[in-house]
């Protein structure tokens, strides 16, 4: 069981929630953060927490606490990191880890500092397609990947301050593009370098100081290509999809305006659809599983598991660091029109989570491969060490 403090009841906050106190169940959120007294006892109320406070860090140094998820605005990320590592927990940040590369490196020197467990909450590399995907990856299926393509697109964010350049940090690249970048990397491979970024942006729709729409490419050490597409000016609810080209095969994913409900309503549906669904009426495409579908609940699934074996989990905040490092090249790329190298402080990537996969990969011979009922394949291994053969 891990204890939790959960700063933040907004939307995030809510998902997290959601995740944490369903699929693992023996995990508790001893305590609550929020800015506002009427958001903190909604939260706190429909969660069943035992406390709330307007106090960060009365809820950081619970003495009840061993871990805590920061889900609050982009401009609190770090004092909540550093102050959560300077108490000596756990400390788990949602996206993006900073507002720009500097905020997360500092972040990152805090927590490896304190030697706490850290991990960056990167939701959508964790949705189940993209897991199936990765595994056909990681097994050779598409041979050497060549281009990531990631698009993440809706009318725009549901809370005020995202608009704001100085708490956010920037526009949908900040917003979305840290997701798009980020499941880049997860494809290609997170120990190859990236190298530069180009980039358009611009705001062509709302009154900001921000993009509301942007795509840019990200050139790696291997060749390889990241290309990222979002915006806030897409209409017709949330558009998330990928596509992963290698030498050897193809991977389309489509996460969430097709996902195999279709409802129509000529009155209205009375019930919740979707996030950034911009109707109720007519055609809708409600989500069955919410928190599964975005990758919450595997996510937490491999943060806490992780936490709870002393092991380091798929996503680190070396790989918050890197995400925004490449986003601030993004922006000066906006700025120069040209091509923008990505400046990393140092790259040492050491993630023993991808260390410990690629050496179990190495030691094992694919002798057959079955496709299964629901469409799902398995794989029969033979390990060259042992010389056991086991399903996967």
């Amino acid at each position: 069981m891990v204890r939790i403090a959960m700063l933040g009841c907004g939307l995030i906050g809510d998902f997290y929630a959601q995740a944490l106190l369903g699929q693992r169940s023996r995990d508790q959120i001893r305590i609550a953060y929020s800015r506002t007294n009427d958001r903190l006892e909604q939260f706190v109320s429909k969660w069943k927490i035992p406390s709330g406070t307007t106090d960060m860090l009365e809820a950081i140094e619970h003495p009840e606490v061993d871990a805590v998820v920061i889900a609050t605005p982009n401009h609190m990320h770090e004092h909540a990191a550093c102050a959560a590592a300077q108490a000596g927990k756990a400390v788990l940040c949602t996206k993006p880890l900073g507002r720009n590369a500097q905020e997360a490196y500092r972040m990152l020197q805090a927590v490896e500092k304190a030697g706490v467990f850290h991990g960056y909450l990167e939701d959508l590399v964790y949705t189940p397609k993209t897991l199936k995907a990765l595994a056909s990856v990681r097994d050779g299926s598409l041979g050497k990947i060549l281009w990531v393509r990631s698009r993440e697109t809706h009318p725009g964010p549901h809370s005020s301050w995202f608009w704001n350049k100085e708490l956010a940090g920037g526009g949908a690249i900040v917003d979305m593009g840290c997701h798009c970048i980020e499941i880049a990397r997860s494809f290609i491979g997170k120990n190859i370098r990236p190298i530069e970024v180009v980039c358009w942006g611009a705001t062509q729709v709302h009154p900001i100081d921000s993009e509301d729409h942007a795509i840019g490419l990200v050139r790696y050490e291997n060749g390889a290509i990241g290309q990222f597409e979002v915006s806030w000016s897409f209409r017709g609810g949330m558009d998330l999809r990928d596509e992963v080209v290698g030498t050897e095969g193809t991977i389309w994913l489509n996460h969430w305006l097709r996902t195999g409900i279709e409802m129509f309503s000529s009155v209205g549906s009375q019930s919740y659809v979707a996030e950034k669904s911009e109707s109720s009426k007519g055609w809708m495409f409600p989500v069955g599983n919410e928190v599964s579908a975005l990758g919450y609940l595997d996510m937490f699934e491999d943060m806490l598991n992780a936490f709870d074996a002393g092991q380091t989990p798929r996503e680190t905040f070396f790989d918050g660091y890197v995400v925004n490092s490449i986003v601030d090249a993004a922006y000066r790329s906006i700025q120069s029109k040209r091509w923008e190298p990505i400046q990393l402080e140092r790259w040492d990537y050491t993630s023993s989570y991808d260390t410990n996969v690629a050496k179990q990969e190495s030691e094992l011979d694919i002798i057959k491969r079955e496709l299964l009922p629901d469409g799902s394949e398995r794989l029969i291994v033979k390990n060259r060490k042992t010389g056991q053969i086991e399903n996967r």
